[in-house]
């Protein structure tokens, strides 16, 4: 079987990470369409892998959180008519959380807007943290009960709500909100220092993430068709972000500022990163058919 060489993964795993679809990458390389799905899916496991053990004991003073939406197969409307839709087809939500002083995505999880997926989310980014922040989020009120189940009384939380007026009719059914006409900055545990309370540099990352993630982009047929795959992506690019993407702001990477590492990555170290694990799963493969022989 015919396998691709580093520079052709990193090659790839790059187009994905600037926003080129797969049917393009196809095109471009000349890599087929499942070769490239199978090293997304492989990759974005990896990279999930990695940040869930090094991102650890992340030291900041306030952290953002919010959530944005996409869908996986079909909107959430027309998964019943759907022929064949898959497990999990529908309404596909991202929560993030970002220090907006070194830029560094603590945490992320994908899946839907529930307070299940509210706890298990505050959960994680309370394990990763070293110290007490202050948090800010929006007023999705599944956070309220997800930041006292996570943080308790350790932690200075407030959240950010936003006014909307009327939408008018030549808007209604579009993409964009109503035009906001203010804010609420709501305390809600600890003593929340009212100049930090905001949500710009998540809400920020957002539009980073449609634009570095062909299935966010709005309005086309890129949108993932997998849920397994949507989340290989989403982790796939946070690695990038975090460790190989050299902020504009900062002249470096978010995880050197945040000090989870002190060398800035490569491509190839991504690639690395599944080929350690493609050699791990073929010593065990190695292991077992020798017992079988014996």
């Amino acid at each position: 079987m015919n396998k691709l060489d580093t520079k052709a993964r990193a090659q790839i795993l790059q187009l994905l990470c600037e926003g080129m679809s797969i049917r393009a990458i196809v095109r471009v390389t000349g890599a087929s369409k499942n070769t490239i799905s199978k090293l997304l899916v492989d990759t974005g496991r990896a990279c999930a892998a990695y940040h869930d053990e090094h991102v650890r004991n992340v030291s900041a003073v306030r952290i953002e959180c919010d959530e944005i939406w996409s869908f996986t197969y079909a909107k959430q409307k027309n998964v019943e008519k759907a022929k064949s839709a898959p497990e999990f087809s529908g309404d596909t939500w991202t929560w993030t959380a970002i220090d907006p002083d070194s830029k560094l995505i603590v945490s992320y999880l994908v899946g839907g807007r529930d307070s299940e997926y509210a706890n298990a989310f505050m959960n994680d980014v309370a394990s990763r943290l070293a110290n007490r922040v202050q948090m800010t989020t929006d007023g999705h009120k599944a956070y309220l009960e997800a930041v006292e189940g996570a943080f308790g009384c350790d932690v200075d939380y407030a959240q950010l709500i936003k006014i909307y007026g009327k939408s008018p009719e030549s808007t209604k059914g579009r993409y964009s909100p109503a035009k906001c006409k203010g804010i609420k900055k709501r305390p809600v545990e600890g003593n929340p220092i009212a100049a930090l309370v905001s949500t710009s540099y998540v809400e920020r990352q957002n539009l980073t993430m449609r634009m570095h993630m062909r299935r966010f982009t709005r309005l086309t047929n890129g949108f993932s068709k997998k849920v397994d795959n949507h989340a290989s992506a989403v982790a796939l690019h946070f690695m990038y972000y975090n460790f190989v993407k050299i902020h504009e702001t900062l002249k470096y990477s978010p995880a050197m500022a945040a000090g989870v590492t002190n060398t800035l990555w490569e491509m190839t170290d991504i690639v690395a990163l599944v080929e350690k694990e493609e050699n791990e799963k073929s010593k065990k493969r190695g292991t077992y058919k020798k017992r079988i022989s014996n």
